[in-house]
């Protein structure tokens, strides 16, 4: 049994290891198009930080779209979100962890409070565990708490590979077409009460779902 864990721990440290390096030579071979980045130009330009959010099976490219760029980034407390959180702290990353399964209420005032210090937010708004494309709270009221702009990232992979979890993981091929797709900025009002937001959320939703077809038409 103890030679069964050594063995395990060997091989999960082996993975850490090899998972940066292999998924930067992935993604230095896609073929990316970037679609209405001008609105993130005018928010940048206007010195306003922003949340930004993409669903968690697109997630792998809009990662490291955006590492090296002033953002934290909210990661589960699972084994998984481990994995994670060592590539995005490679990529320059301030990660928050929890979930709305697990330190909820916690993350979302780390997750003010590191707007509030000057960081853009990423966040999957159907992670940890899903259902996949159904957008929870965090990002809306994240972003309308700390009161600045949400921006939505529709996702699309020509060419890959899609797992059997729960959000359907994506993974594109080598050389695959990407279409990246940007949302103008959404502005929430603080003063939105629960039916209200809940509104905005179910709009959100929405939106990100249009965009990921969009994207698709755009590759």
């Amino acid at each position: 049994m103890a030679k069964s864990r050594i063995k395990q721990k060997i091989l999960q440290r082996a993975g850490l290891l090899l998972i940066h390096p292999i998924i930067t030579v992935l993604i230095w071979t896609l073929r990316v198009r970037v679609i209405n980045q001008d609105s993130l130009e005018v928010v940048l330009k206007n010195n306003t930080n922003y949340v930004l959010a993409f669903w968690h099976g697109t997630m792998l490219l809009p990662w490291h779209k955006h590492k090296a760029s002033n953002f934290s980034a909210l990661v589960s407390q699972s084994k998984d979100g481990e994995i994670l959180s060592t590539l995005l702290r490679k990529w320059k990353y301030k990660v928050v962890r929890g979930s709305s399964n697990v330190g909820g209420k916690e993350a979302l005032g780390l997750m003010i409070e590191e707007i509030n210090n000057g960081k853009c937010l990423a966040i999957t708004p159907d992670g940890p565990t899903g259902p996949s494309h159904k957008m929870k709270a965090g990002a809306v009221v994240a972003a309308k708490k700390a009161n600045v702009p949400l921006v939505l990232l529709g996702v699309y992979y020509h060419d890959k590979y899609i797992l059997k979890s729960w959000d359907k993981f994506e993974i594109p091929k080598f050389f695959s077409k990407v279409s990246l797709l940007y949302s103008s900025p959404i502005f929430i009002d603080r003063e939105l009460d629960f039916e209200g937001t809940s509104n905005i959320i179910s709009k959100c939703e929405t939106e990100l779902n249009n965009l990921q077809e969009l994207a698709k038409d755009k590759c």
